[in-house]
């Protein structure tokens, strides 16, 4: 028994199987053992095996196996991948590679049908670039793929247009698919839904032009972010394939028309060749990318951010702040009338426009010069008056004023901010605005230019209006910054490193004693609080904690008016409003301080004579008169032999039965 695998091109197709005890004039012809040199024999094994050729899992690069039968099979492939076992891969074609401007033009010899389906695999870093356009014998382009911020963005028929989700440009490959069928367009990446949108129907037809990875015309591709940069591989419209350089295994594709600077294969630029990581970082290259090792205290793609502040620049009364060129020390300055105006000029290397003014301030004076610069008759005058911020600008011919409404001499901290109103325009309004706009913003009447005069030769002073001003200003400046740029408190001597960054002012008088810190006048060293109240210091202003006892701005009035016995002949009692007093008796008053008159007001009648007594009075009557008050005697009402009297008996006389008279008891006589 013999197996067969011969294959031949010619019709028939040769057989495929086996043969057993095969004889020829009786002489055995198979099987028979050949030697090894002999050509008689090809493609025949001895036995006849009968084995799933799949279970020798032919198909590679993730293939698919499928059993066609008895020894045979067929491969499956995952793209891009293609051939009997799935060996071969479609070649990858590189655009603008070292940044030259490449493009692919194809052209379709065959009707695609009435879907089509374009899809391909992208690389790239690049965020923007034109991808692929379908464009028929007209030039009327009906299909536009490409990047925009890193997302594929579709055109169709130059209306309708969708742009996906997924950002890709990230150095990996995706698939890109678009599907058009019928009236609807559908955009998918790596397997994922991007979106889909109507459209007007579009076919496409032999003749029809594709364009990948630009256009002739450079200004037309730079209106779809410029020529792509990256890679392409197995590009199909449909299952037609567009070979950029075809592979060994026949497929089918579509004609390659022109090629230009497209490289064979998936390579990247020598990123690292422009040495482009800085202060001594070691590139490593990636694809069309490059990392940067870099040494301590430097950070940042390209190692450009030096970490200054790791550096300990700064002396101990300041902290360190990077700037995007360097650092600064930052610091705030206490100001008294015996310290030094700060004077300071630009080191002559400012290239920036200059349109801002900030400070921050914190005082109590009412008014003063806070910030002066000029320059031949152009200046800037930032001050306080009546407490509110007030700035003067005068450019050339223009000058402007503004004057906010916020208040800033509370001895709190504030910023004040000047900015002109549009900083793109040579002339402008000015704005002013106090706690980042908390008060309404001030804005000028009239426009004015720009700073740009304090670039070189200004004088600029911080403290007062000139170095020899009689009023200066007490209080305490935090950061002061023109046009982003600091006026720096620390001398360049002062510190460990001296500043990187070019653009800077500089402080002339660097002799300038400075307190730094903000430290408000000892307003509480002398005590000024009385009965033990403590002194609390509110920069330039104290305030009394008094105890329960006292009160007032020194703690000299007392919280209990009882305390000082102020009710003469009397008891005090405290009230929310101060004090009452209960006066003895005999006394009244406010404070219990007169003596009352107690027969003053006596009820003591018909010539009766009052007696003063400590607390009431009493009465001495005349003759036949009797009672308390010294009154009339009153006929006591009675019934007698049931009459009705109008007098009565005295002296325990009896009524008697005669009418209006009474047995009187003996010693007394009388009718009554």
């Amino acid at each position: 028994r013999t197996s067969f695998g011969l294959i031949v091109t010619d019709h028939p197709p040769a057989f495929l199987g086996c043969f057993r005890d095969v004889f020829v004039d009786s002489r055995l012809v198979l099987p028979v053992v050949v030697p090894e040199d002999s050509d008689a024999q090809a493609n025949i094994t001895v036995g006849c095996s009968d084995q799933d050729k799949c279970d020798d899992s032919p198909c590679q690069n993730r293939g698919r196996c499928v059993s066609l039968g008895w020894r045979s099979y067929v491969c499956e492939c995952h793209r891009p991948h293609e051939g009997r076992n799935c060996a071969e891969e479609y070649i990858t074609a590189r655009f603008g590679s070292e940044d030259l401007e490449s493009y692919a033009l194809f052209s379709l010899d065959a009707d695609p049908g009435d879907t089509v389906t374009v899809s391909m695999f992208v690389r790239t870093r690049q965020s923007s670039g034109l991808l692929l356009i379908l464009a028929n014998s007209t030039s009327h382009q009906y299909l536009r793929l490409w990047l925009e911020e890193g997302r594929v963005k579709v055109q169709v028929n130059n209306f309708e247009t969708l742009l996906g989700r997924d950002v890709f440009s990230d150095g990996h490959f995706h698939l890109v698919s678009v599907k058009l069928d019928a009236a609807e367009a559908t955009l998918l990446q790596s397997a994922h839904r991007q979106g889909s949108m109507h459209i007007r129907p579009v076919q496409a037809h032999p003749g029809d032009l594709v364009f990948v990875g630009g256009l002739p015309d450079l200004r037309a591709s730079a209106s779809f972010g410029g020529y792509f940069k990256g890679c392409v591989q197995d590009l199909r419209i449909n299952s037609k394939r567009l070979q950029f350089y075809p592979i060994s295994t026949p497929v089918e594709s579509y004609s390659l028309e022109k090629l230009v600077n497209v490289a064979q294969g998936c390579s990247s630029d020598n990123t690292c060749a422009a040495n482009p990581c800085l202060n001594g970082g070691v590139c490593y290259p990636m694809w069309d990318n490059f990392l940067c090792n870099c040494p301590p205290n430097t950070a940042g793609q390209r190692c450009k951010d030096v970490k200054w502040c790791e550096l300990s620049p700064c002396p101990a009364t300041a902290v360190c702040q990077a700037r995007s060129q360097g650092f600064e020390c930052l610091s705030n300055v206490t100001f008294r009338v015996e310290s030094n105006i700060l004077h300071y000029r630009s080191n002559g290397m400012i290239q920036r426009s200059l349109r801002t003014v900030s400070l921050s301030i914190r005082t109590r004076q009412s008014a003063a010069t806070l910030l002066h610069a000029q320059k031949d008759s152009d200046y800037l005058t930032v001050s306080l008056l009546d407490s509110h911020p007030v700035v003067e600008l005068q450019v050339g011919a223009d000058r402007v004023r503004l004057q906010t409404q916020g208040l800033v001499s509370d001895g709190e901290w504030h910023t004040v901010e000047l900015s002109m109103e549009n900083q793109t325009f040579l002339t402008s309004r000015w704005i002013m605005a106090v706690d980042g706009g908390q008060e309404e913003p001030s804005l000028s009447k009239t426009p004015a230019g720009g700073l740009d005069f304090l670039r070189e030769g200004a004088d600029i002073f911080l403290g007062g209006p000139s170095p020899d001003a009689v009023v200066k200003f007490s209080g305490c400046l935090g950061t002061v910054e023109i046009g982003g740029l600091p006026l720096p408190f620390h001398h360049d001597t002062e510190m460990t490193l001296p500043r990187p960054q070019e653009e800077r002012f500089t402080r002339i008088n660097s002799n300038a004693g400075l307190h730094f810190g903000c430290w408000g006048a000892s307003v509480c060293a002398r005590n000024p609080c009385e009965n033990q109240g403590v002194c609390e210091d509110l920069f330039d202003l104290h305030r009394c904690k008094c105890t329960s006892e006292w009160t007032g701005p020194t703690c000299q009035e007392s919280t209990n008016p009882c305390i000082s016995s102020p009710c003469i002949y009397g008891t005090c009692t405290n009230l929310p409003e101060g004090f009452k007093c209960v006066c003895e008796p005999g006394y009244s008053g406010e404070q219990c301080e007169a003596e009352v008159d107690m027969c003053e007001n006596s009820n003591c009648g018909n010539g009766a004579t009052c007696l003063k007594g400590s607390e009431s009075y009493s009465c001495l009557c005349p003759q036949n008169l009797t009672g308390q008050y010294c009154e009339p005697p009153q006929l006591p009402v009675f019934t007698c032999m049931g009459t009705r009297w109008n007098h009565s008996c005295f002296n325990g006389g009896n009524c008697s039965e005669a009418e209006n008279t009474c047995d009187c008891l003996p010693g007394f006589t009388g009718q009554w």
